[in-house]
């Protein structure tokens, strides 16, 4: 793998891949993002027409049961006051960009701004992820090669991190229960 720099941040170091050379697949870094984001484009238009095919059914549904009612009336509610605003914002909102995509097309919100909203989304949101955690897991990686007790570490305390996180957050819907 050819880095275009290491990015140093204080004692921090944040290696880039090289944009132009492969990276997976035989493919440059700079495809990959770009065919990364058309999936997710895609995902979210099929999530858009399950939903407009369920309508109603989306309560009954596998999906609608394990999102409850009171989840789904929410992210309506959301979809009333902000249309297609409130599609572009779910890129950012973690559980809203897993449901409104189906309650949108539920509701048959109009699918030309729904269109531009997703398009929108998908080229500010899945680059900076792509970059973003491109750049984390190939400084992780190149602070495993320089020192391992340290890279374990790190991979301890973001386990510990992930498992408080899930364990708070099971007690805290568990006392609303």
């Amino acid at each position: 793998m050819s880095f275009t720099g290491v990015v140093h941040m204080g004692r921090a170091a944040i290696a880039i891949p090289d944009p132009t050379r492969p990276f997976w697949l035989g493919l440059p870094y700079w495809l990959v993002g770009g065919i990364l984001i058309l999936a997710l484009f895609g995902a979210f238009q099929v999530y858009y027409w399950v939903g407009r095919r369920l309508g109603e059914k989306l309560y009954d549904s596998r999906v609608g049961v394990r999102l409850g009612r009171e989840r789904i009336a929410s992210i309506e509610r959301v979809l009333e006051k902000w249309g297609a605003l409130a599609v572009f914002g779910c890129f950012w909102v973690p559980m809203l960009r897993h449901t409104l995509p189906w309650v949108a097309g539920a509701l048959r919100v109009s699918y030309p701004w729904y269109l531009v909203a997703t398009a929108a989304g998908c080229l500010t949101w899945a680059p900076m992820w792509w970059f973003g955690l491109t750049a984390a897991v190939w400084s992780f990686l190149q602070l495993a090669a320089r020192s391992p007790i340290t890279a374990a570490a790190v991979a301890v305390l973001a386990a510990a991190a992930l498992a408080w996180y899930l364990v708070r957050r099971r007690r805290k819907r568990a006392a609303t229960s």
